[in-house]
C-alpha cells in the first residue's frame, strides 16, 4: 500500500527525535477528572482548558510531561523562579499543531518561540491549598515576561453562569474549562477536586490496524482501528483529513479522539479522531505484539 513508505519515514523521524532527546524523569502530575454536574461550584476554581502542550518547570528546566527535556532558548527562562510550575506551553486557540511542532523540535527556532507563552495553572511543590497557589500564581504576574503568565482563574456562581463561561470559550473557539477545588492540595494522579467540562468528552488509544476506504477514499485509509487499555477496539473514521488518511498514524500511536458519551455496550459514541499524543504511557502487550509484527510501527 502506498503509504507503507509513510510509515517508515514517520517511525524514523520519531526514533531520530527521541534518541536526540534528553530524557529524565517523567513528572507525575495531577490529572483532572470530569465534572459531570455533582460538585459545590462554588467552592472551585474555573480556568480556560488550553490546548496546548503540557509542560513541567521543575526550577531549572522545561520538560514534558513524559520526561523529556524541552529545548527552549535561553532567553524564554531567563529570570523564572526557582520554584517548579505545571503549565501549558500554548500560542493561541487553534494552533496547537504549530506550538506542538515547536516544542518538539531539538533545534530552538528562536522567532518561532518568541510567539510561545508558559500558561501556569498550579505549583506541584508549594504545599499549600489551591486558594494559595492561586495567590502565589498570580503574584508570578508581576515578574513576568510576555513568555510567563499565569492562566486566569475565577469564581462562578453556579450551573448556569458556568454553562455561560463555556459557551464563551467554545465560541471563541476554546476547548473548555477546568474547575479545581479551593482547598485541594496537589497529588499526582487522578483527581476529583481537579475537573475537566467540554461539551464533549475525550479519551485515548492505541493505533492497531486500518480498515480500507471506499469511494472517495479509495486507495487511502477508511478508519483507524484502536485499542483502548482495556483492550475492547473500535474504529475512528470521523475527524481524519484526506491527507491522514494518505499518512495515516503508524500502528503503536498514542490517539486522542472525542466523544458523545456511550453506547449501551460501553464503547464511546461518535467517537471522533482529533490528534497524535507525542507521549505515550505504558504500552500493553497487546500493542506490542501488533507492532512487533507490523512493519514501519512506531516503537
Amino acid at each position: 500500500m502506498r503509504y507503507l513508505c509513510s510509515f517508515l519515514i514517520l517511525s524514523f523521524t520519531f526514533l531520530v527525535q527521541l534518541a536526540q532527546a534528553e530524557q529524565g524523569s517523567p513528572h507525575q502530575p495531577m490529572l483532572a477528572s470530569v465534572y459531570r454536574g455533582e460538585v459545590q461550584l462554588t467552592e472551585y476554581w474555573v480556568s480556560e482548558k488550553l490546548d496546548g502542550v503540557r509542560g513541567h518547570w521543575d526550577g531549572d528546566s522545561l520538560w514534558t510531561r513524559g520526561g523529556y527535556r524541552i529545548a527552549a532558548p535561553d532567553w524564554f527562562t531567563d529570570g523564572w523562579p526557582a520554584t517548579p510550575m505545571d503549565g501549558e506551553l500554548w500560542i493561541a486557540r487553534g494552533r496547537f499543531d504549530e506550538v506542538s511542532g515547536i516544542v518538539r523540535s531539538t533545534a530552538p527556532n528562536d522567532k518561532a518561540w518568541r510567539d510561545v507563552r508558559f500558561m501556569v495553572f498550579d505549583l506541584p511543590a508549594h504545599g499549600g491549598s489551591f486558594d494559595a497557589r492561586v495567590e502565589a500564581m498570580r503574584k508570578i504576574a508581576g515578574r513576568a515576561t510576555a513568555w510567563l503568565q499565569p492562566v486566569e482563574q475565577y469564581k462562578v456562581t453556579g450551573a448556569d453562569q458556568l454553562d455561560q463561561a463555556l459557551h464563551r470559550v467554545v465560541a471563541a473557539g476554546g476547548e473548555g474549562l477546568m474547575l479545581h477545588h479551593q482547598h485541594a492540595v496537589y497529588r499526582s494522579g487522578r483527581s476529583q477536586d481537579l475537573l475537566k467540562y467540554k461539551q464533549y468528552e475525550d479519551a485515548e488509544a492505541w493505533v492497531v490496524g486500518y480498515t480500507e476506504g471506499s469511494g472517495k477514499y479509495t486507495g487511502k485509509v477508511g478508519a483507524l482501528i484502536v485499542e483502548r487499555d482495556d483492550g475492547r477496539r473500535f474504529r475512528l473514521g470521523s475527524g481524519l483529513s484526506d491527507a491522514e488518511r494518505d499518512n495515516p498514524p503508524p500502528i503503536g500511536s498514542w490517539v486522542t479522539y472525542r466523544f458523545n458519551g456511550l453506547t449501551s455496550t460501553g464503547l464511546p459514541r461518535f467517537a471522533r479522531f482529533m490528534r497524535i499524543r507525542e507521549e505515550a504511557p505504558d504500552m500493553p502487550q497487546s500493542v506490542a505484539n501488533i507492532i512487533s509484527t507490523t512493519p514501519g510501527s512506531t516503537p
